[in-house]
């Protein structure tokens, strides 16, 4: 198990030094879905949900909240991300919607908060946009699929045992 650099020697909570860290490329994969009822799947593919584009808008949902992470998670750094890719698929093996985000930056700590911000955002607007319809639907699987850079290298989801 990692050392917890957040806590100072008297076990309170501190944002982490990163100044002295070389800035390389990070990216982080998120993922999570929205498991709904086949008639509120169809409801969003068909486009008749009352609230407009829920695909689109959870898309730029989790975008915007990739970007504001800092302002949400107490210890996070602000980041000049390079990229964030959000996509919403439709799954009728769910039924529902699998949400991904890629997230990458150029910069002294990694980007893993970023896009599992961007997963959970995007899923709650997409509970948003259409509860009216399925107050049923639930959240699930949210969870870092993978991560490159930095001092502690490469980790992916099948890593986890």
């Amino acid at each position: 198990m990692a050392e917890l650099t957040h806590l100072d020697a008297s076990g309170a909570a501190n944002m982490v030094d990163v100044s002295e860290k070389d800035a390389t490329t990070r990216t982080a994969r998120a993922t999570g879905c929205v498991a709904m009822l086949p008639e509120t799947l169809r409801l969003i593919r068909e486009g008749d949900a009352k609230k407009g584009d829920v695909i689109g808008t959870a898309r730029l949902a989790g975008i915007m909240a990739a970007k504001r992470t800092h302002e949400l998670i107490p210890l996070c750094h602000p980041l000049l991300l390079t990229k964030v890719r959000v996509d919403c698929e439709p799954d009728d093996s769910l039924p529902g919607l699998r949400v991904t985000a890629e997230v990458k930056v150029l910069g002294p700590t990694g980007v893993e908060m970023e896009a599992l911000t961007a997963v959970s955002v995007a899923c709650l607007t997409i509970y948003d946009m259409v509860k009216a319809a399925d107050r049923g639907m639930r959240i699930e699987g949210i969870r870092l699929l993978a991560k490159d850079g930095g001092r502690s290298g490469a980790y992916r989801a099948e890593d986890y045992a």
